[in-house]
């Protein structure tokens, strides 16, 4: 039953002759590897991400370099790739970029699979025929279509100003790759949604990372771990726009906003003196301020009826997220 599914999948995404260098439907299924991490018993993340995380990653180079997503290996101490035919192999981890939201790692062992080419997502227009493939329990494939190409921001403090947002949702989204139509990579699985074609929309599908932002660094991220430019400013404030209004949600342990004195349920009415009027402008004005270090003002709003001044200023040193977290021993 599942070859049927694949054989109308791969009808349906592929139709037309292919080009004799194109990659067949086994070569990209099997280019697309399972990640399993252990987390370091003092992660920051453990309570949000859990201590063991499974995702989809793809083999983009012969030397065994697999791209995944970053959550899956951040603050991992142990990492294990698995092959769909079942070759196990530990991985190395290379680098978590907060920037673009991906991670890479190394397997140690020859998976004896083909790598798969990274594609030209910049390129990707709505309506753009494309199939996400992950590995897992349910169907590892999905035909979608491109239904939005905008900004999206994280709570976390995350900005990519051009995701791939995609429909109907892949279940097993984290990690999977995105192949286009001649059979290359052209973004990684981050997030189920539930507004994929637009703010508002309440329709389910999944954001994509393009790797049109790995591509001018992935050669500093596998020497450096990291890239050459200066980090962005990070407050440790996680927020939600509720209402019209951005709300302090939950703060960092120890981490910038905590120590300047934030408190959750407050409400950033602007970033000195200039009212900002969501999650993306607020990170905007934010990075405006200058790199990792620069003091962000903002101006806060207490919900409480009790407090002296409902309207503060509170200056925030801002600090450089990889310090924060431990990804390192």
């Amino acid at each position: 039953m599942l070859r049927m599914i694949r054989a109308v999948f791969v009808v349906f995404l592929f139709a037309g002759p292919a080009a004799a260098a194109e990659p067949t439907m086994g070569e990209i299924m099997n280019a697309v590897v399972a990640v399993h991490s252990e987390i370091r018993p003092n992660a920051r993340t453990i309570e949000t991400l859990g201590p063991s995380r499974t995702a989809s990653g793809v083999l983009i180079g012969g030397d065994g370099l697999v791209l995944t997503i970053g959550y899956v290996i951040m603050e991992a101490n142990k990492v294990e790739v698995i092959t769909r035919e079942g070759v196990r192999s530990p991985a190395d981890f290379l680098a978590y970029d907060h920037d673009s939201g991906f991670g890479l790692l190394r397997a140690r062992q020859p998976l004896g699979v083909a790598p798969l080419q990274l594609g030209d997502s910049g390129g990707l227009k709505e309506g753009a025929r494309l199939l996400a493939v992950s590995v897992g329990l349910g169907i590892p494939i999905t035909p979608v279509q491109v239904v939005s190409r905008r900004p999206f921001a994280g709570y976390w403090e995350y900005l990519l100003d051009s995701a791939i947002f995609t429909m109907p949702p892949h279940r097993e989204y984290g990690g999977a790759a995105l192949i286009d139509e001649s059979g290359q990579l052209v973004g990684i699985g981050s997030l189920l949604i539930n507004d994929a074609p637009g703010p508002g929309t309440g329709a389910f599908g999944n954001m994509f990372i393009p790797v049109e932002v790995l591509k001018p660094v992935l050669e500093q991220l596998i020497a450096k771990g990291r890239t050459r430019a200066p980090a962005k400013p990070w407050l440790g404030v996680y927020t939600q726009e509720m209402e019209g209004q951005l709300v302090i949600s939950k703060l960092a342990v120890d981490g910038p906003g905590e120590r300047a004195g934030l408190r959750r349920g407050e409400i950033i009415l602007g970033v000195d003196g200039h009212k900002v009027t969501g999650m993306i402008d607020f990170f905007r004005k934010v990075r405006a301020r200058g790199d990792a270090g620069a003091e962000v003002p903002l101006d806060i709003l207490s919900p409480d009826p009790a407090a002296d001044i409902a309207v503060r200023k509170v200056a925030i040193r801002s600090a450089d997220r990889h310090g924060w977290l431990k990804l390192e021993d």
